[in-house]
């Protein structure tokens, strides 16, 4: 473990880890956050949930609740449609970025069995090169291992 990382609470590092630590705590400045130990500016999940809960339950203004929980209006509607669309499970966030191999599709993959058919187990460099030369498609070294090895898996 690094200095840098011990000198975070474990807390904190958790929060970060999942993905739901508040990127203001300093902004919540509503009350329940000031004044009561069980509320933490940090964990963001709590502050979005009460935040909503404030304005639904509590009659309370976007406007104001929103500013007292360190948030925009604008993200404070995007918590509600979420929370109403899911609940506590939507508030957390979700993974960003392509959730599959997209740039190697089976048309790639179909077109590397072909070639390792006909010529041999080639070198990865060999098989990036031949795939931007054919389809056009640019790809790091390392996708191509991890395509590769899945569709290895699949095959058995």
């Amino acid at each position: 473990m690094s200095k840098k990382t011990a000198a975070i609470p474990p807390k904190l590092q958790a929060l970060r880890q999942e993905g739901t630590l508040h990127p203001h705590p300093e902004k919540v400045t509503h009350p329940l956050f000031r004044d009561h130990e069980f509320f933490d500016p940090h964990d963001g999940l709590q502050v979005k949930y009460e935040m909503v809960r404030q304005v639904l339950h509590a009659g309370q203004s976007v406007t104001q609740t929103a500013a007292a929980f360190g948030f925009s209006r604008p993200a404070y509607y995007q918590t509600q449609a979420a929370f109403q669309a899911g609940g506590l499970a939507r508030l957390m966030p979700r993974k960003r970025g392509p959730q599959r191999a997209h740039k190697l599709s089976e048309q790639a993959l179909s077109f590397l069995d072909q070639l390792q058919a006909t010529e041999g187990p080639l070198p990865v460099r060999t098989r990036l090169q031949r795939l931007e030369a054919q389809l056009g498609i640019r790809v790091h070294r390392r996708s191509l291992e991890r395509a590769w090895n899945r569709r290895k898996k699949k095959r058995r």
